[in-house]
């Protein structure tokens, strides 16, 4: 019996589903889970920085029977499965857990961060791992430098790094990504999961909810009382979030999400599944 975790991502959707399902693979280690994602290069980066030992591309989720045994336990983050869809998952898998649904959203990875104050007041901006339509260049038009340090995304083009510097202090490595959420204080973001990751670390994050994007759980954003802007231009983000750390508003308080009941779960249906297969 195995422990699958499927992460839709891709070029035009980012890394976002990628670092929670890495998040959980943490936390279940002892399962010697298999990540699945919808992009080889998600997987790739996901054993380099994220921790995972294992790792497959399947281009969709419904390709996962190919791979998987019925009886298999499945934990995955996609809006690939219809109800239909679902139906048969869950009478293909012994356990089957939906990230956002059975799961809470609000995952992160405390195998990588950690809290601690950071009392150096950074400023960075990451726009997140996807820009498939080069929006931030073009909310960069016209505009100025600005005092503040750019984090690279994943899936940017090619050269974008060339063309974005004018516009930022510096522009930092997609690499840097742990260490600029973990010791930014005042994190300027289009992802949802890395806001939250900047509230556990203890930072202010302030969210800048994209044109080009649907946030389906924005409500987290909302329940923490983080700052949301919306502006068509760099220089009006910019000095709205200026504006905002000058009196950043108190955050509600923030746990990571606890899944000892599905690893508790997960435990006593392998151990099981071994009983019957060593009789």
């Amino acid at each position: 019996m195995q422990v699958y975790i499927y992460a839709k991502s891709g070029h035009s959707l980012g890394l976002d589903a990628t670092r929670r399902c890495a998040s959980i693979a943490a936390l279940l280690q002892e399962f010697d889970p298999i990540l699945c994602t919808s992009d080889f290069r998600a997987g790739v980066y996901a054993k380099e920085y994220l921790g995972i030992k294992k790792y497959v591309s399947v281009d969709v989720l419904s390709n996962l029977p190919n791979i998987m045994q019925r009886g298999d336990i499945l934990i995955y983050d996609s809006d690939e499965a219809s109800d239909f869809m679902e139906k048969h998952m869950r009478e293909f898998c012994s356990l089957l857990y939906k990230i956002g649904t059975n799961i809470p959203f609000n995952i992160v990875n405390t195998s990588l961060f950690e809290p601690k104050i950071n009392t150096n007041k950074t400023k960075a901006l990451f726009f997140g791992d996807d820009d498939y339509t080069n929006l931030l260049l073009t909310l960069c038009q016209n505009s100025s430098k600005h005092n503040l340090a750019l984090l690279m995304g994943h899936y940017f083009f090619l050269g974008n790094e060339t063309k974005l510097a004018p516009y930022f202090s510096s522009v930092l490595e997609e690499e840097e990504y742990i260490q600029t959420i973990q010791n930014t204080k005042y994190l300027l973001s289009s992802s949802i999961n890395a806001c939250l990751e900047s509230v556990y670390c203890g930072n202010s994050p302030v969210f800048y909810q994209r044109a080009d994007k649907n946030y389906d759980q924005i409500e987290w954003i909302e329940k923490l009382n983080i700052p949301i802007i919306k502006a068509d231009s760099l220089k009006d983000i910019v000095n709205g979030f200026e504006e905002i750390i000058t009196n950043y508003p108190v955050l509600s308080d923030f746990e990571a999400v606890d899944v000892t009941w599905a690893c508790a779960n997960i435990k006593e249906t392998v151990e099981k599944y071994n009983q019957i297969m060593s009789k």
